[in-house]
């Protein structure tokens, strides 16, 4: 196991914002009345919030922190690290991170740092700053995770752009030596890298004119070498094999009782195939394991973050609660976390006009 634990640290608040234009499945005009239904009926997704072109996901993060930042009462001079994890960047180069230093009135001193991780991304924030901050010596951290998801598919590409949904989140850390230990583990098989990728993007592939050509692929598949793509069957033969195994995995070392020892499983909202397919491969029980894939879609890596504001706000504010995390996505990459949360500040959702 890939196994890190992460002591002497807590999570704090959580917030998330969308921004406002809500899509429904019925809208999409590739897709007919029979095959918005049966979509909604397998995939479980409904309604989605689509970013337009005049919004990134630093744009999201930013309302998601000012709302956290505010709602806990802290001193932004006392912040002294800010993450930005996102495949949806501001630019290539400057790091979205140390805009967002400045946009958020951080100091000087604050550390910052960029993560293009995707659908890991919150657990992959929270390990990495997580141990950062274990020793002591920095206190405060805001983790801001969010993608403009949408923005990267073909408009033309019924096996892509309805599964995802635009959103900004921000976790707040903090130094807490009587805060429980965190439990992470994380595994990646970059031989599949291929399985979720933007063809013509970065330095292998740098964009051209012929980067924006569109090309009919059948099956309502319509994109360009610049629009991310998804290989449908090798992702879900991924995600409904490494991912359960990996959780059982993780209670096991944990020597957890998944019927008596957690309250919950917060699954990435990949789709709800996938969800329903972990759930009965790990022998979980449903009631225990939330879904918000019917109103926001796949939200990438802030789909855990996401799923604490939309379904689990009230608990989270009032108790403490025994949580394991799973996410699985870009690498690929795969992962468990094992948690013990005391209440905390969650903040209302904030629709970004």
């Amino acid at each position: 196991m890939a196994l890190f634990q992460i002591k002497n640290v807590a999570i704090k608040g959580v917030s998330a914002s969308v921004p406002k234009n809500k899509v429904n499945t019925y809208d999409f005009d590739f897709f007919t009345k029979e095959e918005a239904n049966t979509f909604i009926e397998t995939v479980g997704i409904e309604n989605r919030f689509m970013a337009g072109d005049d919004v990134c996901a630093s744009d999201l993060c930013f309302h998601a922190a000012e709302k956290l930042v505010s709602d806990l009462g802290w001193d932004k001079n006392e912040i002294d690290i800010l993450a930005f994890e996102s495949v949806t960047a501001d630019y290539r180069t400057p790091p979205t991170s140390c805009i967002l230093q400045e946009r958020l009135g951080l100091p000087e001193s604050c550390f910052t740092l960029d993560m293009p991780m995707g659908c890991c991304g919150s657990m992959y924030a929270i390990n990495v700053i997580g141990s950062m901050m274990s020793a002591g010596t920095v206190r405060k951290a805001l983790l801001l995770i969010g993608d403009t998801i949408t923005r990267m598919s073909s408009p033309k590409d019924k096996s892509r752009i309805p599964l995802f949904g635009d959103c900004g989140t921000a976790i707040a850390l903090e130094f807490d030596e009587s805060a429980n230990d965190i439990f992470v583990d994380f595994n990646t098989s970059g031989k599949s890298f291929e399985a979720l990728i933007t063809p013509h993007s970065g330095f292998r592939h740098q964009v051209t004119p012929d980067s924006f050509e569109y090309e009919d692929f059948g099956n309502g598949v319509v994109r360009a070498p610049v629009h991310s793509l998804i290989n449908g069957m090798d992702v879900f033969a991924f995600a409904i094999t490494k991912p359960p195994k990996n959780l059982v995995k993780m209670m096991d070392y944990c020597k957890l009782d998944k019927d008596v020892d957690v309250d919950y499983f917060l699954i990435h909202q990949a789709n709800k195939m996938i969800v329903d397919r972990i759930v009965k491969k790990a022998k979980l029980n449903p009631e225990k394991v939330p879904m918000n894939l019917k109103d926001y879609a796949n939200c990438g890596g802030a789909s855990i973050p996401m799923l604490m504001v939309s379904n689990m706000q009230k608990e989270l504010q009032e108790k403490s609660l025994s949580l394991v995390l799973s996410s699985f996505g870009l690498g690929l990459t795969w992962g468990t976390m094992y948690l013990r949360t005391d209440p905390m500040v969650v903040s209302d959702l904030i629709i970004v006009n």
